[in-house]
């Protein structure tokens, strides 16, 4: 299955498992990128509603003007964010992690800040403190804020190396960013760029955005791109084993990187199907992408 990618007969795999068992059936050392954005441990029901609004005089939104809109629910997805011990469940994954990274490989742990510093211990302990290279912290400016506290607008990245001697890092192939000041660093510069820190600020998906799936837990395509262009060559193998709607999956594609995927949500599946739609060269495994396409695999 996975196998047909690793030898590079297939562009990807997108497999509906347990993730561990596919992790426990990769060949040592046969990964050169892995991310995972796994679940926050947030005690509650992710759920994310696909709501279109529509001009209505009787309308329960107010737009532009004062004009008012009706909201219309076209569906809704969810999954659960419920462990008793998180780290017991990462734990026996980020073992299989390591063990599939080749020696000049990368691991980036997407978490939030309320199981960071756990998750780093363990990370530390797997992978020895000396492989720890960054922790990207990505910043947004999207939702409520509270008012009895500094409102948690950032999300931490964790990166970890196979070999802190020998890993992949394409300084040169990294999108530069705008100087904040770019009349203090002279035309040549302001013209170039500059390579981001540890601290990406990036919006979040747009509501209303064609980049938009409708998945709870959605991650910009600009933050995987980044990951991807920096930590890994064209033609390298690309796993994230916590897929949801596919992001690393279409950075992939998009940077001529082959790639698994693995989620166990029949509706993180029926999403990435939606995304991969006409893309030839995909190994599906445990999902037939025509129960949701409505149409028949060449």
């Amino acid at each position: 299955m996975t196998l047909d990618v690793i030898n590079a007969h297939a562009i990807g795999a997108i497999c509906l498992a347990d993730n561990l068992e596919i992790l426990r059936s990769l060949p040592s050392e046969s990964v050169d990128l892995i991310y995972i954005d796994p679940p926050f441990n947030t005690g509650k029901d992710q759920q994310r509603v696909q709501l279109k609004t529509v001009r209505s005089e009787d309308g329960d939104r107010v737009g532009f003007q004062g004009r008012r809109y009706q909201s219309i629910v076209l569906g809704s997805r969810r999954f659960s964010d419920v462990f008793d011990d998180y780290l017991a469940f990462l734990e026996p994954r980020l073992i299989e992690a390591h063990r599939v990274l080749a020696p000049h490989g990368s691991f980036y742990v997407h978490m939030d800040y309320r199981e960071v510093h756990y998750c780093k211990v363990l990370l530390d302990a797997i992978f020895g403190r000396e492989s720890f290279l960054n922790e990207i912290i990505w910043a947004y400016d999207y939702g409520g804020r509270p008012k009895n506290r500094w409102p948690p607008k950032h999300d931490n990245i964790l990166l970890y190396v196979k070999n802190p001697a020998e890993y992949v890092f394409n300084v040169d192939e990294i999108e530069r960013i705008p100087y904040m000041a770019p009349g203090l660093v002279g035309p040549e510069k302001a013209a170039r760029g500059k390579l981001p820190t540890d601290t990406w600020w990036h919006t979040i998906v747009p509501t209303n955005g064609a980049e938009k799936t409708g998945y709870p837990t959605q991650k910009p395509l600009g933050i995987l791109r980044r990951i991807v262009q920096a930590s890994s060559r064209p033609g390298a193998l690309v796993l994230d084993f916590f897929a949801g709607s596919g992001t690393t999956g279409i950075a992939a594609l998009e940077l001529g990187r082959r790639f698994i995927l693995v989620d166990n949500n029949p509706e993180a599946l029926a999403v990435i199907a939606r995304r991969f739609d006409g893309v030839e060269g995909i190994v599906w495994v445990g999902f037939d992408p025509a129960s949701v396409l409505g149409h028949g695999r060449d």
